[in-house]
């Protein structure tokens, strides 16, 4: 539906024709309009479907060749050859459409995991819902950092401010009201929210006029389309030495080719037949084809998008996949206090007011607990001040004490709950409050430092809190017993000795103040000539497991740093509790960071483990001084000014739960649940997705080149049959297909799943200029290829007495098993258990199972050139094949190859 004009419209016309009641849509009715109207999200391209993802597979120039030259056997008399390459590369072509479908699929649900969310009324309550499930006549609330999920009338604002430069070009946030406007233009246009724009400032509530393609943004889709998926350094590295190697590989084969031809034509005193260069042909495309890694890239996608899954399952939502490599290279991690490395379930445990601390018992948000003055029960109707204190925290406030099935919980933010449940405590119910009518907000910001309402019962009052500092500097006078008193230096004194001493027990300290005023007056003059009411402290604790994953990243080589808002001394009490940097912290404060030179900063930056009392903008000095010494950043934000420092941070991680959308907009991952633990577990999920990449590439490679190897050189030497004294290839064509079909198939995809080394943690961080295929690599590539070739051959040249049909059997098999060794043995130097990956093991079988299918069927025989094998047999493929795992083990032991 689209009803031009909502803008020229009051608020209460605007719900009228949409049909909805205060209270939100019911559920029953979103429903219907989400069947009528569609989900609220931008129309894309649609990717390839299953059938172009099938035809693609037949894309590839060789694969293209061998059809051709296969179907040219066919019409000259070579049915069988022909007949069972055709199947073979129909069974390739199956096998990568479901590696490519499985990718396209796995990816489209990890964004479909990483959609919006919006808080909307809906049954008369506030649920979170997902985005794409708005419909018009939906109320929607807007928080400061969240982005406007669909075009809305706005019904109510507070100091309401958005960035709509995405869709205006407007640079500076625009002020919002909600009066009817009767200009047309979009820029003019005050009173509404369009979609895809966010909150700068303050918050409001609106109705849902437009969905999807009918927003402002919708009609200029074409804009906002999102570009094809980013490919890592990774992808890029491998995407070129693919190339590379391809065409290397392509030279091999020609020569191979050539060689073949000359060695069974001319070097043996036989002419060059048809039949010759059609079989020589043949097996010099299907080398090529076997050879050349073409699986490297879709594997290496499926290895991310599978490592993605993973860590989804621990709270890390990954939304740009070069994050992944970054994070095997992190080392350092600056990480908020607040709700990370502590719980973020704030209780207030003291008040402090007329020079004595009264203790607040009670845990968690349940609103049951006591006011004790030395011992003794003190009840704030006997204690003016500390009435005081509790009102005018309450009623400077945001958050809602809710109980849902006997629990009791907090919506909104926990430092404000907190002051709700204090409040609750005492018997300061918010029904009871409900006389004070809110006039004006002043909202909280991390440069303000500061929230204040004018509430107005009998007359207009302003209620503040913030951080003591702030507060104290605003105020005049105090509340002392009940009296208001002009505030000397001495008592600013004592005053903040008694947050210092707060501080260091390593409790948050708000300030809370008042003062009588009029409606009218401005921010600057309400926020002037403060009566100061007392101080109010509050425990955050450490999460539980966060002091061990602190030790853990000591000893992976990862440097942990805490940023917070709060107090040096309550930031260095909670640092010293999880033992950071073992105990030795040095911290260092906003103010003493502006006094701070780049240079000066850059050289103590190594030291410093605690920043504290920082704004945002803080942030992105630290993440360039640690830059500047060589460091890998890791960043947590949340807030909208968090931006700017999740963007030049390595990895951005942003907030989940307590997180904005603009933050997380800015972020490369997101903590649903706000854990620093997943942090850890994610940097550990990064390794081992590292890990795999490079186990999947030197199994390939090594299996590859022993192939090649295996070609190239029996040609060379030139072994004949001893029936003809026809030179004789160990592998044939088909055979060369086959085995591409079984080993590059199941058991490189397993790998991609293997799991971590149980020593992943005890590495240092991996250096992000190190090659994908550094030199120990490339030795161990050329190691295994070798030894391959040489087993295979010896293999084959040991049972050509026996006949050409056994002696090509047992190469044949002998590199099938052969690299069902080398898929272990790659994994030999993590030291992780041969029975770890049961999917490997199943691959494994699968592949032998196949590969007895082949060997002992008779109807399958003919046509892969095949016999059955004794037990001797198979005893002498074990023996040889197994000497991969005795070579590596004792290279391993002699010399200790990185990993």
């Amino acid at each position: 539906m689209t009803l031009p004009g909502w803008h020229k419209k009051t608020t209460a016309q605007v719900l009228g024709d949409l049909k909805t009641p205060e209270g939100g849509l019911s559920s029953t009715e979103a429903a219907s309009r989400l069947k009528r109207y569609g989900l609220n999200e931008l129309r894309e391209e649609k990717g390839p479907g299953p059938v172009s993802i099938f035809l693609n597979q037949f894309k590839s120039f060789l694969i293209a060749i061998l059809i051709a030259a296969t179907i040219f056997s066919a019409l000259i008399g070579y049915f069988t050859d022909a007949l069972g390459i055709i199947i073979i590369v129909i069974l390739n072509a199956i096998f990568g459409f479901i590696q490519e479908y499985r990718a396209e699929k796995t990816m489209a649900a990890l964004k479909c995991m990483a959609a919006h969310e919006a808080v909307v009324l809906r049954d008369g309550r506030e649920a979170r819902i997902p985005s794409r499930l708005l419909v018009p006549g939906d109320i929607v609330i807007l928080e400061q950092g969240t982005r406007v999920p669909a075009d809305m009338r706005l019904l109510e604002v507070v100091n309401l401010k958005l960035d709509e430069a995405a869709l205006t070009g407007e640079s500076t946030p625009v002020n919002k009201i909600t009066k009817p406007v009767s200009k047309d233009s979009l820029a003019d246009i005050s009173n509404m929210a369009w979609a895809g724009t966010s909150v700068t400032y303050g918050r409001a509530r609106g109705v849902v006029t437009e969905t999807g393609m009918s927003t402002q943004m919708g009609m200029i889709a074409n804009v906002v389309q999102e570009a094809g998926e980013e490919l890592t350094p990774l992808q890029k590295k491998l995407d070129s030495f693919g190339r590379r190697l391809g065409t290397l590989i392509l030279a091999i084969c020609a020569a191979v080719v050539l060689l073949g031809i000359l060695r069974s034509g001319p070097l043996a005193g036989l002419p060059i037949t048809q039949d010759l260069l059609i079989s020589m042909v043949i097996i010099g495309i299907a080398l090529a084809v076997a050879a050349i890694p073409e699986g490297l890239p879709i594997v290496v996608t499926i290895t991310l998008a599978l490592g993605l899954q993973r860590l989804s399952k621990h709270n890390v939502l990954i939304r740009k996949l070069p994050a992944v490599e970054a994070l095997g290279s992190t080392t350092a991690i600056c990480a908020d206090k607040t709700g990370t490395l502590t719980k973020n379930e704030m209780t207030i445990t003291q008040i402090w007011h007329s020079g004595k601390t009264i203790e607040i018992t009670g845990e968690g948000y349940s609103p049951t607990g006591e006011f004790l003055f030395r011992g003794r029960p003190v009840h704030p109707s006997t204690d003016t001040t500390l009435k005081a204190i509790l009102r005018s925290g309450a009623l400077c406030n945001n958050a809602r004490l809710v109980k849902d099935k006997g629990l009791w919980s907090i919506i909104g933010d926990p430092t404000e709950g907190s002051l709700i449940v204090a409040a609750a405590k005492a018997g300061i119910a918010p029904e009871g409050l409900s006389r004070h009518k809110r006039i004006r907000e002043f909202p909280f910001s991390s440069e303000r430092k500061r929230m204040s309402v004018i509430c107005r019962a009998d007359r207009s009052f302003l209620h503040a809190k913030g951080a003591p500092e702030t507060i104290l500097s605003l105020s005049t006078h105090m509340l002392r017993n009940g009296q208001r008193v002009r505030l000397t230096q001495r008592d600013r004194k004592v005053i903040l000795d008694a947050n210092l001493e707060m501080t260091s027990k390593a409790l948050r300290v708000l300030a809370v103040a008042t003062r009588p005023l009029r409606d009218t007056a401005s921010q600057r003059q309400a926020e002037s000539g403060l009566t100061l009411l007392g101080l109010v402290g509050m425990i955050d604790p450490p999460r539980d497991g966060v002091r061990e994953d602190i030790e853990l990243c000591s000893r992976a080589g990862i440097k942990v740093v805490m940023i917070t808002g709060d107090h040096r001394n309550t930031a260095v009490a909670i640092a010293r509790q999880l033992n950071l940097n073992h105990g030795n912290v040095m911290a260092l404060t906003g103010e003493e960071l502006d006094n701070l030179s780049e240079d000066k900063l850059a050289s103590i930056a190594r030291d410093v483990s605690v920043y504290a009392r920082v704004n945002p903008e803080h942030k992105v000095r630290i993440v360039e001084a640690l830059k500047g010494k060589g460091h890998i950043i890791a960043m947590t934000g949340d807030g909208v000014n968090d931006a700017p420092a999740l963007k030049k941070a390595d990895i951005g991680i942003a907030m989940g739960i307590k997180g904005t959308d603009v933050a997380r907009e800015a972020s490369d991952m997101v903590l649903r649940d706000d854990n620093f633990s997943n942090i850890v577990t994610a940097v550990k999920g990064g390794r081992a997705i590292y890990d795999n990449i490079k186990k999947f590439i030197q199994y390939l490679l090594s299996s590859n080149v022993g192939e090649v190897l295996v070609v190239f050189l029996a040609i060379l030497i030139g072994f004949t049959d001893p029936a003809t004294g026809a030179v004789l290839i160990p592998v044939t064509a088909i055979q060369l297909l086959w085995i591409n079909l079984l080993t590059d198939g199941l058991p490189a995809l397993a790998l991609g799943v293997d799991p971590p080394a149980p020593n992943i943690m005890e590495r240092p961080p991996r250096s992000p200029k190190e090659r994908i295929l550094s030199r120990g690599m490339l030795t161990d590539i050329w190691l295994v290829g070798v030894i391959i070739c040489m087993g295979t051959l010896f293999l084959f040249w040991l049972n050509l007495p026996g006949g050409a049909t056994k002696a090509v059997t047992m190469a044949f098999t002998s590199l099938v098993v052969f690299e069902m060794v080398r898929v272990q043995s790659v994994r030999l130097k993590y030291r992780i258990g041969v029975f770890s990956n049961r999917k490997l093991l199943l691959a494994m079988v699968v592949s032998i199972l196949l590969q007895l299918l082949v060997v002992y069927t008779p109807v399958l025989q003919p046509i892969f050139t095949t016999m059955a094998l004794g037990l001797v047999e198979w005893l002498e493929i074990l023996a040889v094949s197994s000497t991969i795992l005795a070579i590596i083990w004792l290279r391993d032991r002699l010399f200790r190859p990185d990993i």
